[in-house]
């Protein structure tokens, strides 16, 4: 599959998000890269191919639009056939193999986000001493395009844990 202009360009909701700065200061804050386009689907099909070691796969499955300071991916999961984009679940696959769903859907990472959790905290430990540190701007953000969805952060992952549980083993079947 090849990309045109219009399958790169971020929903609004996320694009808003997305433009606003994530801290993240010596292993504090949020540790999110975004990009201000989705990765093209030639990109993504390297970096699955890479990811998994199996150059049978593709990345078609994967929207990517931000990574970590690692080289771990967040992106949309598509999965829900004849679902729109934001209706995809958001997943996490870091550069040493961590894998997890981090938010339902568009409007759950809203939330995500403004309780201060960006896709690597969400599936990940954080150091003992690591703060959510939630943010006005992200929770005006979350306000606006998802008013009806408001939660903490912990019940977002928790959420997102129960509606896709066996993400990582669909994932790990397709590694070489």
């Amino acid at each position: 599959m090849t990309s045109t202009e219009a399958d790169l360009t971020l929903p609004a909701a996320l694009a808003t998000a997305l433009a606003l700065p994530f801290a993240y200061v010596e292993g504090n804050g949020v540790d999110f890269e975004p990009y201000p386009a989705f990765l093209t689907a030639e990109d993504a099909t390297d970096w699955f191919r890479a990811w998994t070691g199996n150059p049978e796969v593709d990345g078609d499955a994967f929207r990517i639009f931000g990574q970590d300071g690692s080289g771990g991916y967040a992106a949309f999961w598509l999965v829900r056939p004849g679902l729109p984009l934001a209706d995809q679940p958001v997943v996490f696959m870091g550069s040493e193999g961590e894998t997890g769903v981090v938010a339902r859907d568009l409007a759950d990472l809203l939330w995500l986000f403004a309780g201060g959790f960006g896709p690597k905290e969400a599936i990940g430990t954080p150091a003992a001493d690591w703060i959510p540190g939630p943010g006005e701007e992200f929770t005006r953000v979350a306000r606006r395009f998802a008013p009806d969805r408001e939660r903490s952060a912990a019940a977002v992952i928790e959420q997102a844990a129960q509606a896709f549980p066996d993400f990582e083993d669909t994932v790990f079947e397709l590694c070489l």
